[in-house]
């Protein structure tokens, strides 16, 4: 039950415009502003902050004034995801959702379960299953085959970097030891040659492309779906990182209009527009014309979202030297750039030109500097423009690109809650990266020392939407709860620098300027926390929930 209160106020001055529609007070206001970071009073007219203060604010206090009483709890402005596919997470959340389970048993018992509560569904699919529930991060066809013989079964991971599939699946696809590895994926394949039932990065599209196709109705359910976790988590604002036709992923723009056409769209999003790799520039008419058609109401599809790697667990991650083998050798693999580097910074530069963001999918220190080295040609061909190209997931940067984001004005967008000590770090990544670039990994604090810019997402569904767990990870290298050794300690950030991204970093990020820090003429997007984290210690900001959420003074959530 939420402890901040809500009553009427008594002033005989009862519909005079000059009184506020929503007063917050009685409680402590962070508002993620330099210049004056506490108050203890906000007001609110029109969806727009008008005053920031303490008790003289109870002056704009009317008969038809809601007032939020906070009980000692902690206003802030609402978090914004800039990285997150809520569409995809939601859906999936209505499908057969593996993603709260860590164990086969614990996946072979949804599995099973769904199939028998679905006995007419042609396909079993869903997704989020954890390459670290399995030796060497891959699960075998033969495990499904037990569960659901004469179905087809196609399971996304975590990440959604790869898909773990039945033998009818593969069957119904073609794949046999006789089919050669696309271009841009793998079929992971046993001592004998023959397909296990893993399928990573394009190589899934061999199957997912079978599936039915998601219909209207069950992608507007799934935003649904989305929109009501993100809120109760405190998120007023995320950008969509796909929206496009890509690998079994269907175009979700119209989920979207639909959900402004219908009044339901509370949040504020930016659209992303999936690159297709396979086309060139010539695509960027077509870009130009879905910008305007999918730009409305809450949503504005301003962005581009280029896939330059994979990831590194399958090492597809694109990397300056290669992978070391499990002997600890050098392999002949370095992962891959899925745009040649020259084509990229041509792309970039046309893309910055047209006024579109890019926003890049870069993981390996190869992808981060093809990224970099494209926005440094978009910088020299154009200018500086106010298109704010960023850069997600940043695994692995080499310390000679840390300072060049600041230097080229692009941003970082972390997704704090990978930079923990999981157990597949020592099983999938750390001996296949070396010491050296291991320690490389998620370097925020260099980043943040540097003088970059920092945004904050999660990449739902591959992991938690939850800020306030993403925040206690940044501040802490550690998953709360947990006692894994802290990682890389050196690259911690303080908790107004996390806060931060999570708010005025994803802001900017999305170009909502009028967002993102508690101001006089923003948006009262805002968001009631039960705690006041900087009074507690670091350990604990995990513990922290939201109890409010508000977009525009309009509660969008309240915990019961």
């Amino acid at each position: 039950m939420s402890t901040a209160t809500t009553t009427s106020a008594t002033s005989t001055a009862a519909g005079s415009s000059g009184f506020a529609d929503v007063v917050f007070t009685g409680g402590s206001v962070y508002t993620v502003d330099a210049a004056r970071s506490r108050a203890s009073s906000v007001a609110v007219r029109d969806g727009r902050i008008v005053a920031v203060g303490h008790d003289e604010l109870r002056e704009l206090i009317g008969a038809r004034t809601e007032v939020v009483d906070l009980a000692g709890k902690l206003l802030i402005p609402g978090f914004q995801d800039a990285h997150v596919h809520p569409v995809g997470g939601g859906t999936e959340m209505g499908q057969c959702d593996l993603s709260e389970h860590e164990t086969l048993a614990e996946y072979r018992q949804t599995v099973r379960a769904y199939a028998d509560a679905n006995p007419d569904a042609e396909w079993i699919t869903g997704g989020g299953w954890s390459m670290e529930a399995f030796p060497g991060g891959l699960p075998h066809r033969s495990m499904l085959d037990e569960i659901v013989p004469d179905r087809p079964v196609y399971l996304p991971n975590r990440d959604h970097h790869g898909a773990w599939a039945n033998s009818l699946a593969l069957r119904l696809a073609g794949i046999t030891r006789d089919t050669p590895d696309p271009a841009d994926g793998r079929i992971e394949r046993d001592a004998d040659g023959e397909p296990t039932g893993v399928l990573q990065e394009g190589a899934a599209d061999l199957v997912g492309r079978l599936l039915p196709k998601v219909t209207a109705e069950d992608q507007l359910q799934g935003l649904l779906r989305a929109q009501k976790l993100l809120h109760s988590l405190g998120v007023t604002a995320w950008q969509d990182a796909l929206l496009g036709a890509h690998a079994n992923i269907t175009d979700a723009t119209t989920a979207y209009l639909t959900a402004v056409d219908r009044g339901l769209l509370t949040a504020r999003v930016v659209g992303s527009l999936w690159w297709e790799r396979d086309r060139g520039v010539e695509q960027i008419e077509d870009l130009i014309a879905r910008r305007a058609a999918g730009t409305r109401g809450r949503i504005s599809c301003t962005t581009v979202k280029i896939m330059q790697d994979g990831i590194a667990e399958n090492f597809t991650a694109a990397m300056l030297s290669p992978y070391l083998t499990s002997c600890g050798c050098a392999s002949d693999n370095s992962g891959i750039s899925f745009i040649d580097p020259e084509a990229l910074a041509t792309y970039v530069t046309a893309l910055d030109a047209h006024d579109f963001q890019v926003h890049f999918h870069a993981l390996g220190d190869r992808a981060v500097r093809e990224a970099l080295d494209a926005v440094a040609a978009m910088r020299a061909a154009n200018g500086w423009r106010d298109t704010r190209p960023h850069l997600a997931h940043l695994q692995v940067v080499h310390p000679a690109d840390v300072a060049r984001f600041r230097a080229l004005g692009a941003s970082a967008n972390m997704q704090p809650l990978w930079a923990a000590h999981e157990p597949q770090m020592d099983t999938l990544t750390i001996p296949f990266l070396g010491a050296e670039r291991a320690a490389w990994q998620y370097p925020f604090g260099d980043l943040a020392r540097s003088g970059a810019t920092l945004a904050a997402g999660s990449d739902w569904p591959v992991s938690s939407p939850d800020p306030l767990q993403g925040i206690h990870v940044a501040v802490n290298r550690q998953t709360f709860g947990e006692d894994a050794p802290v990682f890389f300690p050196e690259q911690r950030l303080d908790l107004r620098t996390a806060l931060a991204a999570y708010t005025a970093g994803s802001a900017y990020v999305n170009h909502l300027d009028d967002t993102g820090s508690i101001a006089v003429g923003k948006h009262a997007d805002l968001v009631v926390l039960d705690r006041d984290p900087f009074a507690a210690p670091t350990a604990e900001i995990g513990a922290t929930r939201v109890l409010e959420t508000f977009v525009a003074g309009e509660r969008v959530y309240a915990a019961e």
